[in-house]
């Protein structure tokens, strides 16, 4: 039996104060009240570490360099005292034939208590050669995988809504996971690359209330894609008052004005981008001065990323901003001409 999480930290020389603070941090990021901490702190007391297998198949490795850069908690801390990485290609130290032996070792050992990340779209077209490992092909190391598992992380958008590799014309066949795994719960967590604390997240959950998070309507934890990026981003007053930046160079860009005239999909865009944020909290692309290319949403690779969507969807504006902004500035000077009419000759010298 893998030790408890408390019991790893201890091994390390963590204090209980730390354990603490730790199970604090946690909780207020799956989105739990702070009175929920005494009961996190008692399941990663009691609980065993959940063995991981972590599959990178039809991908470019970002959502691996992601995870492994992660801030809240770092990656020594996830791998030594959160969880059991029983496998994963880019980190282990063994290879071939010995790295196989230990993904079937945890699948064998811990049947129906480990959970499978994956990173990657799976192609389908001509038997699936476009993706192989050991001359075995993704979908049935997938499914191989995720036969006697908890549950399956779909980790980045590639293994969420097949990214580049499934944008026109698709040429490997390229599927998401949710559509090769239909027997067991996927939890899908969009982005390129997506944020790394969302894994800690689900299996914090999981240890705390034996049951996974509740999901958005496309499969996403709540605590993280429950609200665009809109919603909390830091030039949405400017975007508020009708200030935008028509091109890079331009006084608006100077001054950081809303980026969605160049093509900007905060509106439409459901992640914690702008509250997570990247690099231990110090920015996110918007803040940086680029737009969101809408990483974690369906089909976002075959969109113009730098031209302005035709609308933000009525789900997030039923009215085109530019047209609200003009109005408002029509407005508020016939308000200025009806105040001004209305004040005594005295007040106007």
């Amino acid at each position: 039996m893998k030790d408890s999480y408390y019991e790893a930290m201890r091994i390390r020389g963590y204090s209980r104060q730390e354990f603490q603070k730790m199970c604090a941090v946690r909780t207020a990021a799956i989105g739990l009240e702070a009175s929920f901490i005494p009961r996190v702190a008692r399941a990663l007391e009691t609980k065993p570490r959940l063995p991981v297998i972590y599959l990178n198949l039809q991908e470019c490795t970002c959502c691996a360099e992601s995870f492994i850069k992660t801030a809240h908690p770092l990656l020594a801390d996830m791998l030594f005292n959160m969880i059991s990485l029983d496998y994963m290609e880019p980190l282990q130290a063994a290879a071939g034939y010995q790295a196989e032996a230990a993904k079937k070792e945890t699948m064998q050992d811990y049947k129906d208590r480990y959970l499978v990340v994956v990173e990657g779209s799976i192609p389908l077209k001509d038997d699936g050669i476009y993706c192989t490992i050991g001359g075995v092909a993704a979908k049935d190391i997938l499914l191989e995988a995720a036969k006697d598992s908890i549950a399956v992380i779909a980790f980045g958008s590639c293994a969420t809504n097949t990214c580049v590799q499934g944008a026109n014309p698709n040429p490997t066949g390229a599927v998401p996971v949710n559509q090769v795994v239909t027997d067991k719960p996927v939890i899908n967590v969009p982005g390129c690359p997506p944020i790394a604390e969302v894994i800690a997240g689900v299996i914090v959950y999981y240890l705390t209330f034996d049951k996974l998070p509740e999901l958005t309507e496309s499969g996403r934890p709540k605590a993280f894609y429950n609200h665009r990026i809109h919603q909390n981003c830091n030039r949405r007053g400017f975007f508020d008052r009708g200030m935008f930046v028509r091109n890079f160079d331009d006084e608006g860009a100077k001054q950081g004005w809303c980026l969605f005239q160049v093509g900007c999909k905060g509106p439409s865009t459901y992640n914690a981008c702008a509250i997570t944020q990247w690099n231990n909290g110090v920015s996110y692309p918007i803040k940086s001065g680029h737009p969101c290319i809408g990483c974690s949403e369906p089909g976002y690779f075959d969109r113009p990323m730098y031209s302005r969507e035709s609308n933000t969807s009525g789900r997030v504006m039923p009215f085109d901003p530019e047209w609200i902004s003009k109005t408002l500035v029509r407005l508020s000077a016939a308000a200025a001409r009806v105040i001004g009419r209305g004040r005594p000759d005295s007040d106007k010298k």
